[in-house]
């Protein structure tokens, strides 16, 4: 299964194999915006005060909506130029999925532009791109949500035991969106229009939360009737996390605005319901986190190189960051606090190393060029 065609091996060795074109340029690619937006509003929202880190932080977040643009102007240029290939990524199960990236990339990115990127650009100016942006991906990923699984069913049909994490990505994009738009809840009349984006939020979280809960079962039995994922695939292992994370940042974040939308006994309910679903779902993604880190390790010893999976690394971790600053906020517990700049560490560096090893790999071309085949690694190694 070909997830990221173009990472086949990390740096081919003929001259030829490395002259970049667009046309392997596929929807992985608005993994990294993700990745270096939850940088930003993860830093920005930290229990603690850094000297110095807020100002880091919009510029990551410049540096995001750079990207933003970029990854969209190439993947204009993609389908624009190589139909044929963009119409084969949908045809290939393990492409297809991360269609669900492009909701998020822009959900990201505005959503940190109201967080933090105010501080570059004023706060009218980041209402009015968040509301554009926060539109864009939230009707991309209830699309997105719904044509890929029927893709998988009607078109992919995909072997038994072959689940993936990726699969999870189109069903996550709209968690994110349930965890971002408390941040215009407050920006709309009060009354009906805070309500009624307030109940939205809470229904795509169900969407989300409940398509989550189908697959992975499917993941987890794969894992253990299969053996472990493929070396270049064991990072999407971290993929996991988003739902688990993103869910728990939603329901504090809908917490926080639900007394200035829906009157009580509602809002103290879901203040209370934050505390009751994050607490239990963050000790599972600490589970998970522990698993994912130990095959993680197992690959690297067994040789694994980089590839563009090594983005599925931040984006999950940056949202289990925001999900414990979140319960920081809401049980007042140190232990929380701690946790949620421990984790932001583990991002930072993750995304250091992304990031510096993804130029390498855009100055030489390699992550540009043509697959070269897959590497000689079968499902279960010893």
């Amino acid at each position: 299964m070909a997830i990221f065609p173009q990472t086949h091996t990390a740096f081919p060795p003929s001259r030829t194999a490395r002259r970049p074109a667009l046309r392997y340029f596929g929807p992985n690619w608005y993994a990294a915006v993700m990745g270096t937006s939850i940088v930003a509003s993860a830093g920005a929202v930290l229990p603690v005060h850094i000297p110095g880190l807020r100002a880091v932080c919009a510029v990551v977040w410049v540096l995001a909506a750079l990207m933003l643009a970029a990854v969209l102007t190439a993947r204009a240029g993609h389908w624009a130029s190589h139909r044929d290939q963009a119409r084969a990524h949908l045809l290939d199960p393990g492409v297809a999925p991360f269609y669900g990236c492009l909701s998020m990339a822009l959900l990201a990115v505005g959503g940190a532009g109201m967080v933090v990127g105010k501080d570059v650009i004023g706060h009218q100016a980041a209402l009015a791109l968040d509301v554009v942006l926060f539109t864009a991906g939230t009707l991309t990923g209830l699309f997105v949500a719904v044509a890929i699984p029927y893709l998988i069913m009607v078109r992919h049909r995909p072997e038994p035991g072959t689940a993936s994490p990726v699969w999870l990505l189109p069903v996550v994009a709209p968690m994110v969106s349930a965890a971002l738009g408390p941040l215009l809840v407050p920006e709309l009349p009060a009354g009906q229009w805070r309500e009624a984006l307030l109940l939205a939020c809470y229904a795509m979280f169900g969407l989300s939360l409940l398509a989550t809960l189908v697959m992975l079962p499917l993941i987890f039995s794969r894992l253990v009737h299969q053996g472990p994922l493929p070396l270049m695939l064991t990072p999407t292992l971290f993929l996991v996390l988003g739902p688990l994370g993103q869910s728990t940042t939603a329901v504090n974040a809908l917490a926080d605005v639900a007394p200035g939308a829906i009157q009580a006994p509602y809002a103290s309910a879901f203040g209370a319901f934050a505390v009751l679903y994050g607490v239990p779902v963050m000790g599972f993604a600490l589970m998970w986190l522990a698993l994912a880190g130990a095959m993680v390790v197992r690959a690297m010893r067994a040789g694994m190189t980089f590839g563009m999976t090594w983005w599925g690394f931040t984006f999950p971790v940056g949202t289990c960051v925001t999900g414990a600053a979140g319960l920081a906020r809401h049980t007042g517990l140190t232990a929380f606090t701690w946790l949620a700049v421990a984790l932001y560490v583990l991002l930072v560096t993750a995304w250091a190393v992304a990031g510096v090893r993804t130029v390498r790999g855009l100055l030489s071309g390699a992550l540009l060029a043509a697959p070269q085949g897959p590497a000689p690694v079968t499902a279960r190694t010893t």
